[in-house]
């Protein structure tokens, strides 16, 4: 299934596409430069696996996109790429529904590591607990950094991974007990044994 990459500024699209198709030999990368182009994009190419979508569009801006993409494709990943700093408009984006935020000023390696997670995401998890059956080591871990308040770059820095390696693993906890928030997990990881009340 094709990977779309909307952005319009082309030096941007062709980086992104560059790395998703070297992180995933053969993929079909479909590149946009407005959102109203994806409905005949779609038609002519297929289903989308994931969406890389750029926040300021000649015809979508900030968080409107994401919600238009989550509206009509509510199960495909979405990663945005912004020039925005996170600490900007990060969280606006994933309560939108993106699944990752990735700042254009990462390095190659960053990014493509973001996306190549997002596109494994339903590729097996690390070893399961024997205690619960339904948490991975690292997933479990998370659940206890999380409530000790740690922030992720502190998540990053405890466990020698980068921040957006956090945001992946975040996102990947988030679905596996659909949840939405931090404080949606924690409260879920309260309520079902997860963690010591």
């Amino acid at each position: 299934m094709p990977i779309y990459v909307i952005d319009d500024h082309p030096l941007m699209r062709e980086a992104v596409s560059m790395l998703l198709r070297r992180h995933r030999a053969g993929a079909e990368v479909v590149e946009l430069e407005r959102l109203g182009q994806l409905a005949e994009a779609v038609q002519s190419n297929g289903s989308p696996d994931l969406f890389c979508l750029d926040l300021k569009l000649p015809d979508a801006q900030g968080v409107s996109g994401v919600i238009q993409l989550k509206k009509e494709y509510p199960g495909i990943p979405l990663a945005v790429l912004s020039a925005s700093p996170a600490s900007d408009i990060e969280e606006q984006c994933i309560e939108a529904g993106a699944d990752i935020y990735i700042e254009k000023s990462s390095g190659a390696f960053e990014i493509g590591a973001a996306l190549r997670a997002l596109l494994t995401a339903d590729s097996g998890f690390e070893e399961v607990t024997p205690a619960d059956n339904k948490l991975s080591k690292r997933q479990s871990q998370l659940i206890v950094m999380l409530d000790r308040g740690l922030s992720n770059r502190e998540i990053a820095d405890e466990l020698g991974i980068s921040e957006h390696t956090v945001k992946v693993h975040l996102w990947r906890l988030f679905r596996r007990l659909g949840v939405k928030s931090r404080t949606q997990t924690l409260h879920y990881a309260r309520t079902h044994g997860l963690l010591a009340v």
